[in-house]
């Protein structure tokens, strides 16, 4: 039974639990003790007697030999096979050993099992860690499978370990990372998608920072020794605080958990009154407290529920410029209370600033709401005015002749014919009959800028007072490089070279975060300088935490940050976000070719925004450890229209 079924536990994707066994003759009575006595739900199982050696029975001289199996595909039903059994290729194959037979055994016998587990329809097959520090034939022996496959999965087993770099017994080869045995294996396979990672979880866990480079990772097991459990105060089996963190952290990122080793916790007594007359598994305990620490996680809040079919979904970002945006996209935007409370919070205090207590009956503020959709930045503002006593007259500009009908209908609906003045232009375009104290506008993207807000305020700046205020006054955007290997295989899948070039906006999830972010380029408005220029260069140095490791950078992350009015502020920066906003993903960039840093060793990235007479674009390459080609020169993958 899935473990969040055991609570009555609602999530989308299930997480399950299995379990290690020995080879078995007899899988139906393997399959009934671990899953229908046991209450697992598959088995980690070997599919070949592990004695068999091809070339002692090659020397034999016999061609028709019957391959050792752990059964007849018969004993099982093809659904039985596929969703309650996954294969663990022999553990003694060795495709590096120097011993010529052994090495040619250790093929054969992979090849023979892999076929066989593809005749059962296996959804995956865990491989054995690689024995030495060369692993160059098996992945290339893995990797001819790989280009064969279509459904199977195949999970590399790598321990979880790191020495620290610094300590005493670390030998003079450097310090012992799994992760680097890991990453030689999937470079040498070509990034495959459909060869992921098994982590054997041990009883010594390496620092946070290290552990969280496989978040970015295609981690689908944790494979967790029954020597990482300690005992609590009744005996029972429990796991220390890291290793629940862990574990949670693998539950959020679809890893299911399997349980392996003999039982150390001795709870013989509590078996027998429970058992009456039955074989209770000597595993269960381990299965219960697993089942427990997912039962006791937070269940996720109604939007983040709501959001995630958009997790590590790859989308163009919107050219609302040089389209006109859907209903749906308007609605969409429109729920997000947070954003709308936060422009009024701003035009609140600019009013204040702007008309004092003692003329607040005399004076009326003009403000120009330039981009104004279906009208929420005018709603925030007539409520903005009726909370601190201000007069308002209201200029709602829209490009969008759609929209425009939406407007005129909320204005009639609303009474505010007399307040609201409805502009169906461009606002680079308009004529302003007068000019304004205060312009507001929503025009900013995940990146800030990337939806060209700079471009369309320098346009509309022309009918704002020189003494007169912006909403937003400035923004800013951050980039940082992170590990993102579904992203990359996504972006891959592609097989082109615009793909690569493209920034897309995602909900990141499984994605590890390798620096804290930095800033990349600002805009303020009103800009009346006469040698304004929205063209920009940042050259960005990144560096590991001393004591993460190497890891596999396949792009940067993006956010922004907004200064809506002095102390109010908007964005989507991990340190600073804006709480429960939902209308910006982060944006990402791709690196064509994934780059692996080291700590010692500073990431040094360069960015620039590039603007032509039609559009606007960027341009990204790295320098440092190793140079990058540059990305979408001249904007030939990734623009956005003026």
């Amino acid at each position: 039974m899935p473990l969040g079924e055991r609570g009555g536990w609602e999530r989308s994707e299930s997480r399950y639990c299995g379990v290690e066994t020995d080879f078995s003759d007899d899988v139906t009575y393997l399959l009934n003790f671990n899953i229908s006595t046991g209450g697992f739900d598959y088995v980690l199982a070997p599919l070949m007697n592990p004695s068999y050696r091809p070339s002692l029975v090659e020397g034999n001289g016999v061609d028709t030999q019957v391959l050792p199996v752990s059964g007849s595909d018969l004993v099982l039903s093809p659904s039985q096979w596929s969703s309650h059994v996954v294969g663990k290729i022999s553990s003694w194959i060795d495709l590096d050993s120097e011993d010529e037979i052994l090495r040619m055994d250790s093929e054969t016998t992979l090849k023979q099992e892999i076929a066989w587990a593809t005749h059962l329809s296996l959804q995956a097959c865990l491989l054995p860690t690689p024995k030495g520090k060369s692993c160059a034939n098996y992945a290339r022996c893995v990797n001819q499978i790989l280009q064969g496959l279509t459904t199977l999965q195949l999970w590399l087993r790598v321990p979880l370990v790191k020495s620290d770099g610094d300590s005493m017994d670390d030998t003079s080869e450097g310090s012992n990372d799994s992760w680097e045995l890991w990453n030689s294996f999937r470079l040498l396979c070509e990034h495959d998608s459909k060869l992921s990672v098994a982590l054997d979880v041990l009883s010594t866990l390496p620092s946070e920072t290290s552990l969280g480079r496989w978040m970015g990772e295609s981690v689908r097991a944790a494979i967790v020794s029954t020597d990482s459990f300690l005992t609590n105060a009744r005996g029972y089996p429990c796991l220390s605080k890291r290793h629940q963190k862990l574990i949670a952290g693998f539950f959020d990122h679809a890893a299911q958990v399997v349980i392996s080793g003999k039982p150390v916790h001795n709870l013989q007594k509590s078996h027998d009154s429970n058992t009456q007359g039955t074989e209770k598994h000597p595993l269960r305990t381990y299965l219960d407290y697993v089942a427990y620490l997912f039962q006791k996680m937070e269940p996720l809040p109604e939007q983040e529920r709501i959001e995630l079919g958009y997790r590590d979904f790859l989308q163009a970002p919107l050219q609302p410029l040089m389209d006109n945006l859907e209903a749906q996209t308007y609605e969409t935007f429109e729920r997000d209370s947070v954003k709308y409370i936060q422009y009024q919070r701003a035009v609140e205090k600019a009013l204040v600033d702007r008309v004092p207590d003692e003329k607040a009956s005399e004076l009326t503020t003009v403000l120009m709401v330039v981009g104004a959709g279906r009208g929420p930045l005018v709603r925030a503002s007539l409520q903005a005015a009726e909370e601190t006593g201000r007069k308002l007259k209201v200029f709602a500009v829209e490009k969008n002749p759609n929209a425009v009908v939406t407007l005129h209908n909320l204005v009639k609906m609303e009474g505010w014919e007399d307040i609201v003045t409805i502009i169906s232009c461009d606002m680079r375009f308009w004529n302003a009959p007068e000019q304004a104290d205060i312009l507001v506008s929503e025009l900013l993207g995940s990146f800030g800028d990337n939806e060209l807000s700079p471009e369309c305020l320098d346009g509309a700046q022309r009918f704002l007072k020189p003494d007169g205020i912006s909403i937003p006054s400035s923004y800013t955007s951050f980039i940082q490089p992170v590990t993102a290997c579904k992203l990359y295989n996504d972006v891959k899948a592609h097989k082109d070279l615009a793909h690569f070039e493209t920034a897309y906006v995602v909900k990141l999830h499984s994605v590890a975060k390798l620096a804290p972010s930095q800033s990349v380029f600002t805009f303020t408005h009103p800009n009346f300088s006469t040698k304004a220029n929205n063209q920009r260069y940042k050259k960005l140095q990144f560096n590991l935490p001393s004591d993460s490791g190497s890891a596999l950078v396949h792009g940067f992350a993006g956010y922004f940050d907004s200064v809506l009015y002095k102390d109010v502020h908007l964005g989507i920066e991990p340190t600073t976000a804006t709480p429960n906003m939902f209308s910006w993903f982060p944006i990402f960039f791709p690196l064509r070719k994934p780059l692996e840093v080291h700590p010692d060793t500073p990431l040094e990235v360069h960015f620039w925004r590039c603007c032509g007479s039609s559009k606007v674009w960027y341009e990204w390459s790295v320098s440092s450890p190793t140079p990058s080609p540059m990305h979408n020169t001249n904007g030939r993958s990734y623009w956005v229209g003026l």
